[in-house]
Formats: structure tokens, C-alpha cells, sequence
């Protein structure tokens, strides 16, 4: 049985990957706007979710009317998840995904992928983020080491990327998930400016004030690096797939959608990476 919510009980939010880059941000700024209960859910927080134990969703989903959706590498358990979140009483779903996923061959996204369709044919509304790789990227985890050792060794060529902050990523979420006017929408989420890797390299470099290198190596190169460092296969494979999407240049245009929904530009990578040197984070 359905129970019926009231205009003074609002429905929850229910943030799935609420430990990750942009769930936690997010998680914070709705919490801090109060607009509504706020159920951060991962496999280790605060509420379990775990995608691979469907008997963890329906206690996720109790009293939630909105869902930000982070899906998994594997696509096969989200259109069942979608489907026993909409019959639970969610009537809100923003998708987290990936700019340019729609040109992604097999290797990449495709869990994001099935997260698109799966929230689009859901019946009830719906908005998809593709943002950019964050900047995050850099002093979190998957650039965080190699940075620090001095050398960013990449096969991605001169193809720039429009880099975005997670905090600007997050924000556009909490706007999707408490306000009217982005149903039905797909965000190309975009920083404000494109830059190669290189150049993001050494932008990080000067504002940690010690020589970095960025260095370009073939896509065959790279796995074996990956490989070595103790990566799985698939994993490195998956990173290969998703350079061959940034070098095939799909995901190199400069959108104002992250402008347009926030009212406001969004960040730049130097002064972020100020601001996060600061801290010592790529100290040698």
C-alpha cells in the first residue's frame, strides 16, 4: 500500500553514490537548503544501496519522491531499479552521465547509458547530466599519483577537454532535483573553457610550484602502465575506451548549460588549483 504524502511532509531525496565526488557534494548542499529530507545511500553510508542486493533497494526508496541516479558499470540491474523506484512513488529522477556517452563504443558508459534510457522511459520526469572530467580527477584519485611522482603520461593527444568542478556538477543536481523547468532535459555540463591536458598539467604544476610533466603515450603504452600499477583489465580498458572518445574529439565542445542552469560561470581550473595546492596536495 502507497501512503499519501502531505504538502508539510515533503518526500525525500534519495542520493545514491552519496560517498563519491559529486554525491557527497551533493548530499551537503541539499542538506544545507533544508528543502527536504535527504537519504545519502552507498554501500558503506549513511543508508546501504548496493546494486548487486536488490534487497537493500526498497528501504533506500522508502518516502523518497526524487532519486539522483548514479549507476553502476553494469547496466543489467538499473531498468529494474527504475522501475521498482517509480512504482515505490519517485516521480523525479536526474541522471548522473557522461558528456558525449552517446558516441561511447562498448568498452565505456555503458552502464551510464542504460541510466539515460532507463530514467527517459521511467514515465515520470527526468534530467540527465553529461558533465565533463572533473577536476577533481586530479587531486582525488585517478591523477592524484601520478601527479605527485612528477609525470601525467596520457593518450590523449591535443584534443582539449572542457574540465569541470564536481561542485558545479552538484549544484546543478540540487537545482534538478528541488526545482521545476529541467524536466526532460539533457545538460551538457561543460567548465568555461577548454584546455589540453597538458596544459591542465601545467596549470596544476605552477600552482604547486614544482616541475610536473605531462607526457603523451600510445593507447597500448597506457594499458601496460595501467596494467603494472595493478589496475584490472577491464578497468584499464575502460579508461582506454574513454580516451578514444576524448581524442575522437566528442567531447571537446565548450556548452553554457552549467551557466544557464546555475545563473551564474562556472569554475576555472586555476584558480581551483590554487586553492587545492594550497593544502600540499601534489607535494612531491
Amino acid at each position: 500500500m502507497t501512503t499519501q504524502r502531505t504538502h508539510d511532509t515533503p518526500s525525500a531525496i534519495l542520493v545514491l553514490g552519496a560517498t563519491g565526488k559529486t554525491g557527497r557534494r551533493l548530499v551537503a548542499r541539499l542538506r544545507e537548503a533544508g528543502t527536504a529530507p535527504v537519504r545519502a545511500a552507498s554501500r558503506s553510508g549513511e543508508v546501504t544501496f548496493d546494486w548487486t542486493k536488490p534487497d537493500t533497494w526498497e528501504p533506500a526508496l522508502t518516502g523518497a519522491g526524487a532519486v539522483y541516479l548514479v549507476a553502476p558499470e553494469d547496466p543489467s540491474p538499473i531498468g529494474e531499479f527504475v522501475r521498482q523506484a517509480t512504482a515505490s512513488g519517485v516521480r523525479r529522477f536526474v541522471a548522473l552521465s557522461g558528456h558525449g556517452i552517446e558516441k561511447a563504443g562498448d568498452d565505456f558508459g555503458q552502464g551510464m547509458a542504460a541510466g539515460e534510457q532507463a530514467v527517459r522511459e521511467s514515465g515520470v520526469e527526468w534530467t540527465v547530466l553529461r558533465p565533463n572530467n572533473f577536476f577533481q580527477n586530479f587531486d582525488e584519485d585517478l591523477w592524484l599519483a601520478p601527479l605527485r611522482a612528477g609525470r601525467l603520461a596520457l593518450p590523449i593527444g591535443e584534443t582539449p577537454e572542457p574540465f569541470i568542478d564536481a561542485d558545479d556538477v552538484a549544484a546543478v543536481a540540487a537545482k534538478a532535483l528541488t526545482e521545476d523547468g529541467h524536466a526532460g532535459h539533457t545538460y551538457e555540463l561543460t567548465g568555461p573553457r577548454a584546455l589540453t591536458f597538458a596544459e591542465a598539467t601545467q596549470t596544476i604544476a605552477e600552482a604547486a610550484g614544482r616541475p610536473i610533466r605531462y607526457e603523451e603515450i600510445t593507447p597500448a603504452a597506457y594499458r601496460a602502465e595501467l596494467l603494472a600499477e595493478g589496475w584490472p583489465a577491464p578497468a584499464a580498458d575502460a579508461l582506454n575506451a574513454m580516451f578514444a572518445l576524448h581524442r575522437a574529439g566528442h567531447t571537446a565542445k565548450v556548452t553554457d548549460d552549467t551557466h544557464r542552469v546555475l545563473g551564474h560561470a562556472p569554475a576555472d581550473l586555476e584558480p581551483w588549483a590554487r586553492r587545492v595546492a594550497a593544502r600540499g596536495t601534489w607535494a612531491g
